[in-house]
C-alpha cells in the first residue's frame, strides 16, 4: 500500500521515478560490477574469460529485485546479496573475481552518481525549456508598462516583460551551475574498504579511471570508504536552489493573481473546480504546489550537511537518510519543473488590468519622474522631494489626481510647463533600458539553453 504521495503517483514523472526504482538500482550496481571486471581484465589484473562472463551475467537481466531481497533476508546486507546473486549465475572459474578489490560503498556511491547523472539528464532539458519560455514571454510583454512594487507598495514603472526576464536568466544560470558541478558530484569510486585501493595495488587508480570512463563519470581523486559527502550536499543544494527560483516565480504569479491585482491567472481547464464551496474561485493551486514542495526540497539541505562529518573512514549515520534525500530531492524538483512549465505555457496575462493598476494611485506612481524633472531644472533634491511628498500626501487625502495636484501647486508648476508635466505622466516614456535588458537576457538564454532544450 502506498504511504507517501510520491509512491502513490501524485508527484514526479515516471521517467524520474524510474531512476530510483529498486530494479534500476540493481541494474546500476551490476553495470558497475561489469565495468570493473572489464577494466581489470584490460590491464591483466583478472582473466579476460572471467571478466567476460561476469559482464555477460551482470547484464543478462537475470538478477531481479525479488532474488536480491531473498538473499538479503538471510545476510541482512543488500550489497552482499547482490554480489551473491551474481556469483550464483556466473561460471565457477569467474566467481573468485566478482567484486574483486571492491567494497559495498564502491557500488552504493558510484550507483548514487549514476542516479545523479541520469537525474541531471532529465532535469537539464526541462530547465532549459523553461528558461526559453520565460525569455519569450519577456520579449512578448517588454513594451507593456506595469506597476513595479517594492515592500508591497506601488513604487515605479516597470516593463511587464522584466517579470519574466529575471527568472529566465536565473534558470539559464542554473544550467551553468549544473554543468560546473558535474565534475565534483558525478564521482566514480572503486578504491575499496578505506580508499587505498589495497587489493588492486598500484593499478587501482588505472582501474578506477577506466571504470569512470565507461560509466560517463569522473574518477575520485581521494576518498575514505565513501565519496566525501560535501559532494552530495552540493548536489542537493543545487537542486534546492533551482527549486527556490521556481518558488520565487510561483510567489509572483500567486500575488499577481490576487483578486485585488488580477494581472495574471493560471490556466483553468474546463471542469476544474477552484473550491468545493465557492463556485467562482480560480485558485493558483499549481503555483501554491510549487511553493509547498520547495519547502520540503530546501529542508533536505540541512541533512546533507549533517552527513559530512562521518566517523573516521565512514559510519552508517548517513546511509538511511540518503535513501530518502536523493530520490526525494530529484523527484520533487522534477514535479516543480513540470508544474511551472504548464503554468507558463498557458498563463493568462490581463493587459487591461495591468493598465488599470497603473492608474490605481491616480498618478502617484509617476512621483519619481516628477522628482527627476525638478532636479534637472536645478532644484535641490531634498527641496524637490519634500514639495512632491507634501503635494502627493495632500492629493491622496483629498482624492485629487496627482497630475492635477502637481499642476496646481506653484512650487512645482513654476518650474515645469504644462506640456512637460503631461509628458511625465505617460507610462511608456519610463521603461528605461528595459528593451535592451530583455534583448540581452533573451540572447543569453538562447545561447546557454538551446543545446539542452
Amino acid at each position: 500500500m502506498p504511504i507517501l504521495p510520491i509512491d502513490a503517483g501524485r508527484y514526479g514523472t515516471d521517467a524520474m521515478k524510474e531512476v530510483f526504482d529498486d530494479q534500476k538500482k540493481i541494474s546500476y550496481q551490476l553495470e558497475i560490477e561489469a565495468a570493473v571486471a572489464q577494466s581489470q581484465s584490460e590491464i591483466g589484473m583478472i582473466p579476460k574469460s572471467a571478466a567476460q562472463n561476469i559482464a555477460q551475467m551482470a547484464r543478462s537481466g537475470k538478477i531481479t529485485t525479488k532474488r536480491v531481497k531473498q538473499l538479503e533476508a538471510k545476510s541482512d546486507h543488500d550489497t552482499a546479496a547482490l554480489v551473491e546473486a551474481l556469483s550464483k549465475i556466473c561460471k565457477s572459474s569467474a566467481r573468485p573475481w566478482i567484486h574483486y578489490g571492491l567494497t559495498s560503498n564502491d557500488l552504493v556511491d558510484t550507483s548514487n552518481s549514476l542516479q545523479m547523472r541520469d537525474t541531471i539528464r532529465i532535469i537539464e532539458p526541462k530547465i532549459a525549456r523553461l528558461a526559453i519560455t520565460l525569455a519569450e514571454l519577456a520579449v512578448k510583454y517588454k513594451k507593456i508598462p506595469a506597476v513595479g512594487r517594492t515592500h508591497g507598495q506601488h513604487a515605479s514603472i516597470i516593463s511587464f516583460g522584466l517579470k519574466f526576464a529575471n527568472p529566465a536568466l536565473e534558470m539559464a544560470k542554473h544550467i551553468e551551475r549544473i554543468e560546473e558541478i558535474k565534475k565534483r558530484i558525478l564521482i566514480c569510486k572503486t578504491l575499496g574498504v578505506v580508499g587505498t585501493g589495497s587489493l588492486m595495488g598500484a593499478k587501482a587508480l588505472e582501474v578506477q579511471k577506466r571504470v569512470a570512463r565507461k560509466l560517463a563519470l569522473f574518477p575520485a581523486d581521494v576518498t575514505t570508504q565513501v565519496v566525501p559527502r560535501e559532494r552530495y550536499a552540493e548536489y542537493v543544494f543545487a537542486l534546492a536552489l533551482i527549486g527556490s527560483t521556481l518558488e520565487k516565480l510561483a510567489v509572483e504569479i500567486r500575488n499577481l493573481q490576487r483578486t485585488e491585482i488580477g494581472e495574471v491567472a493560471e490556466p483553468f481547464k474546463k471542469g476544474q473546480m477552484g473550491s468545493s464551496a465557492v463556485p467562482v474561485k480560480r485558485n493558483p493551486v499549481k503555483s501554491e504546489r510549487v511553493t509547498s514542495l520547495s519547502k520540503i526540497l530546501r529542508s533536505q539541505i540541512s541533512v546533507t550537511f549533517e552527513n559530512i562529518p562521518l566517523w573516521h573512514e565512514r559510519d552508517l549515520s548517513n546511509s538511511a537518510n540518503e535513501r530518502f534525500i536523493l530520490p526525494t530531492s530529484a523527484i520533487l524538483l522534477d514535479e516543480m519543473l513540470e508544474a511551472m512549465t504548464k503554468i507558463l505555457k498557458e498563463l493568462h496575462v490581463n493587459e487591461e488590468q495591468i493598465k488599470k493598476n497603473l492608474e490605481f494611485t491616480q498618478g502617484q506612481i509617476f512621483a519619481e519622474f516628477v522628482l527627476e524633472a525638478l532636479i534637472k531644472k536645478g532644484i535641490p533634491r531634498f527641496e524637490a522631494y519634500r514639495d512632491i511628498q507634501r503635494v502627493a500626501f495632500a492629493a491622496l487625502k483629498s482624492g485629487t489626481g496627482f497630475r492635477d495636484a502637481v499642476k496646481d501647486d506653484g512650487s512645482i508648476s513654476s518650474h515645469l510647463t504644462e506640456e512637460e508635466v503631461d509628458s511625465i505622466f505617460v507610462p511608456e516614456n519610463h521603461l528605461g533600458a528595459s528593451d535592451q535588458i530583455i534583448k540581452n537576457v533573451y540572447n543569453t538564454v538562447k545561447k546557454s539553453c538551446v543545446k539542452f532544450s
